[in-house]
């Protein structure tokens, strides 16, 4: 096999495995351990610099750092990483002290931002210090864009989102509230040097079925209502609710319904429950608040009387798989089930709108309606107008729209420097000694069997009576150091150096996992065969080096390593040493020019 390059930024950014599963790849490991320190600023930091909103995605980020999670291997749960980093947002002090401020002179650029969400913000933040005039233009009175509008005050705050809010635009960006952006053309017209489009997926898919438009009046559309409720329009909803789909917008939909009356609430979905696109902890939310989710049942009717709403008709159905695994529901063949309600919302998905985009603005869009985007540089066929988020590529989540905002800056800098877009430097990368003593590390290596601590939340009798007061209380200091122990400290790497090496074997005796194996080289398939335990997951590598004595390997499996230390501790020679690798990403910035 190829000897591993421990130098390749990539490599041991790969082997963190909850770094590269977050799209804006925050070192968790890292913030992880300042929490634990009692170091709540410095991890809010951390965090601000990858993910821009720690305190809002603390409560609300779709975690795809979790089932990543390493601890997720050895226990049934992985580490509690999305609400640590509330933990660091709740007990963090002083961090506006820390947050850029506005350059004393500009470069001449000027950058305008259409939507306020999560992707214009990052773009805002991440430009603003480097000298360019960003303008951030919404039709809401207020900047946060669907964070604000369409998440409930009950999952997250308005003074969260204010503040984060605040601090991504406090290094001068200048947010032009209540205006909308009507015409594209328009906008190119008054000279700004890059467009950037963050709009996300304002518009919620109908059910176009007999009865809609009859019943209309109690019929609504999720996203909207979800608004109208944020924007104190809606203030009640009838005794007996159907909440239509199973994504997260059904979820905060048939919760929110509960809080304003709704004593019936059922979810109601066409899909199996594994199947459904909520995350696991918001079905069970849902659930916990009394609320049933009731699968493979497809509308077929809004039933009435006269124009009012008395409930809908399904048919049941099954999902049949062919021999592809493809899946397709069919009729169970069951009588139809009728389900009485007073209110229908309807969350089956939501779609992109750009009636504001001329047609001759030179914009190219695909047969789906969606601007044609470069996927690495977010350039649309316009050189200078850009999309991110939900804008780019369809509804996805907060996080997504924050990568996509970063990646957007670089490019946005590089074009307005006349620099190539497609240029992108690599991440730096970093691996410093662990090492205090013969014995001992800077970091505390033990491994602890703790299972995942639950986070607290108000009783149902009182959380179920005011839509507005958060649920969820989050990890106090104590359960807040408890759950960051349960990290296993992934970016502490086993770096070995074979010249350093006898071949004694005391650190594959002393290895818990038995990922570490001496041996003859050879092709990967035939090798991680040939492994003291079989290496069987191809996503992870295995870490390769020469140079023995004997003219062996070392190979040693990435993916079952619990980075515990205890080969390090027990080799003789030192040919083991714990390395922590701190790998920074690309922002926008004199730092990436320079690499440039």
């Amino acid at each position: 096999m190829q000897i591993t390059d421990i130098s390749d930024p990539n490599y041991f950014h790969k082997v963190v495995d909850c770094q590269w599963a977050c799209p804006a790849h925050t070192p968790v490991p890292e913030y992880i351990r300042r929490i634990a320190a009692g170091d709540y600023t410095g991890a809010y930091l951390i965090n601000w610099k990858s993910n821009v909103f720690p305190g809002i995605l603390g409560r609300t980020c779709d975690r795809p750092c979790e089932p990543a999670c390493r601890r997720g291997r050895v226990e049934e749960e992985p580490v509690a990483i999305c609400r640590l980093k509330r933990v660091a947002a709740d007990y963090k002090n002083g961090v506006a002290a820390y947050m850029p401020k506005p350059p004393e002179t500009k470069n001449g650029k000027r950058i305008a931002c259409i939507g306020a969400g999560p992707a214009s913000l990052t773009v805002a933040r991440d430009l603003s210090p480097l000298g360019y005039d960003v303008v951030v233009f919404d039709g809401e009175a207020k900047a946060g864009g669907f964070m604000r509008s369409q998440i409930p005050k009950f999952r997250l705050p308005d003074s969260v989102i204010d503040e984060e809010v605040g601090f991504a635009l406090s290094a001068g960006a200048v947010f032009h509230a209540s205006r909308r952006i009507d015409s594209m053309k328009a906008l190119l017209d008054e000279g700004y040097d890059a467009v950037f489009v963050g709009t996300g997926a304002p518009r919620g898919r109908d059910l176009d079925l007999p009865g809609r438009r009859q019943a209309a009046a109690n019929i609504h559309i999720g996203i909207d209502w979800l608004s109208s409720v944020a924007f104190g329009h809606i203030e009640a909803i009838g005794r007996r609710v159907i909440v239509l789909g199973g994504g997260n917008t059904a979820m905060d939909c048939c919760r929110s319904s509960r809080r304003l009356g709704g004593e019936e609430v059922k979810v109601i979905v066409r899909s199996g429950f594994d199947e459904m696109k909520a995350s696991p902890w918001e079905k069970e939310d849902a659930m916990h608040e009394g609320i049933p989710i009731l699968n493979f049942m497809v509308p077929k009717t809004f039933e009435h009387e006269n124009g009012r709403l008395t409930g809908m008709t399904f048919e049941k159905v099954r999902a049949d798989y062919d021999d592809k695994g493809r899946r397709r529901l069919v009729p169970t063949g069951e009588p139809d089930e009728f389900v009485a309600c007073d209110d229908v919302l309807v969350a089956v998905g939501q779609e992109n709108a750009f009636p504001w985009i001329e047609a001759d603005a030179g914009i190219a869009f695909d047969k789906w309606g969606m601007p044609v985007v470069d996927e690495k540089t977010f350039q649309s066929s316009r050189p200078n107008v850009f999309f991110g988020g939900d804008a780019a590529f369809g509804p996805k989540n907060i996080i997504w729209a924050v990568a996509h905002g970063h990646e957007a800056a670089v490019s946005i800098d590089a074009f307005c420097r006349g620099a190539d877009v497609a240029d992108r430097p690599p991440p730096l990368m970093n691996l410093i000694s662990q090492k205090m003593g013969i014995h001992e590390w800077s970091y505390d290596n033990a491994i602890a069997v703790d299972e995942r601590f639950k986070v607290p939340t108000l009783a149902n009798d009182v959380a179920l009576k005011d839509i507005r007061k958060e649920v969820e209380l989050g990890f106090d200091p104590k359960l807040g150091y408890a759950e960051a122990q349960r990290c296993l400290n992934c970016d502490a790497q086993t770096v070995f150096e074979a010249k350093l090496c006898i071949e004694c074997d005391a650190c594959v005796d002393i290895c818990p996992m038995d990922c570490i194996t001496f041996t003859e080289d050879g092709d990967e398939e035939d090798l991680r065969q040939r492994l003291s335990a079989p290496a069987e997951n191809l996503d992870q590598a295995i870490y390769i080096a020469a140079g023995l004595k004997t003219g062996r390997i070392m190979a040693k499996d990435e993916d079952v390593c619990l980075h515990c230390g205890l080969c390090a501790e027990r080799c003789p020679t030192g040919a083991w040493d714990m390395q922590k690798s701190l790998i920074e990403m690309t922002h926008a910035g004199h730092a990436c020019r320079s690499r440039a």
